[in-house]
C-alpha cells in the first residue's frame, strides 16, 4: 500500500505572526540567503501538487504583471487548484479552479496516487483545511523581523489545535524552520502525531 499523501502548510511568517502586510506585501520576505533555500529545493522535489487561496492567486497575478511578465506565473510540472466560489473566465495557465468543500476534495485528492501537496495558502485557505482536519503538518520559516500588523497565518477562528514538534533548524541569518505534525481528535481523543 502506498504511503498516505500528506498536505503539508509550508510557508514564511514574520517573528509577529504575519504572512503579508494588510495589502498583501510580501517584500519583506525577500531575503538574500548565502548560497542556502531554507530546504525550498528539498521540499519542492516531494511535492507535486499546490494548493491556493483565490487572493494568494490574485496577488501573484498583480505581481507577474508589474514585472511585466504575462506567462509561466505558475509551474505546469505540478498540479495547481484554487479555491475560490468565482473562479475567473480565464485563469492562469496550469491552474485549475475548485469550488467545493475542502474537506471531500482532500480526501478524494489523497486517494490519488503522488507525491506530498503543497498548502500554498493564503490565511483563509489554511484555516478552512485545518478545520477540516486537512493538514497533516505546518512547516513554517519564522523570518526575523516585526512588521507590524497584517495578515496573520491563518483566519482567526475558535479553535484549539495541538502540534507535535518534529524538527527544527537554525540559519545563520536568523531564520528558524519550525516544523509540527498536526494532532487530530478521533471519536473524541487525541490522536498521537
Amino acid at each position: 500500500m502506498a504511503p498516505r499523501r500528506k498536505i503539508i502548510a509550508y510557508l514564511a511568517i514574520s517573528a509577529d505572526g504575519y504572512i503579508a502586510r494588510p495589502d498583501g506585501d510580501v517584500e519583506w520576505l525577500n531575503r538574500l540567503p548565502k548560497g542556502n533555500d531554507y530546504g525550498m529545493k528539498t521540499f519542492y522535489a516531494g511535492i507535486d501538487t499546490i494548493l491556493w487561496g483565490r487572493g494568494t492567486y490574485d496577488w501573484l497575478l498583480r505581481y507577474y504583471r508589474k514585472l511585466g511578465k504575462t506567462t509561466g506565473m505558475f509551474d505546469t510540472s505540478k498540479k495547481n487548484y484554487v479555491f475560490s466560489t468565482k473562479p475567473p473566465k480565464q485563469p492562469a495557465d496550469g491552474v485549475e479552479f475548485v469550488k467545493g468543500p475542502v474537506k471531500a476534495f482532500a480526501q478524494r485528492l489523497r486517494k490519488r496516487p503522488g507525491k506530498h501537496i503543497w498548502m500554498m495558502g493564503g490565511a483563509g485557505l489554511f484555516a478552512s483545511f485545518m478545520d477540516a482536519g486537512e493538514i497533516d503538518e505546518v512547516e513554517m520559516h519564522v523570518i526575523p523581523v516585526f512588521i507590524g500588523k497584517g495578515i496573520p497565518l491563518m483566519t482567526p477562528r475558535h479553535r484549539d489545535v495541538a502540534l507535535k514538534l518534529l524538527a527544527t533548524k537554525r540559519y545563520s541569518d536568523g531564520v528558524a524552520r519550525l516544523r509540527y505534525a498536526v494532532r487530530r481528535a478521533v471519536g473524541g481523543k487525541k490522536r498521537r502525531a
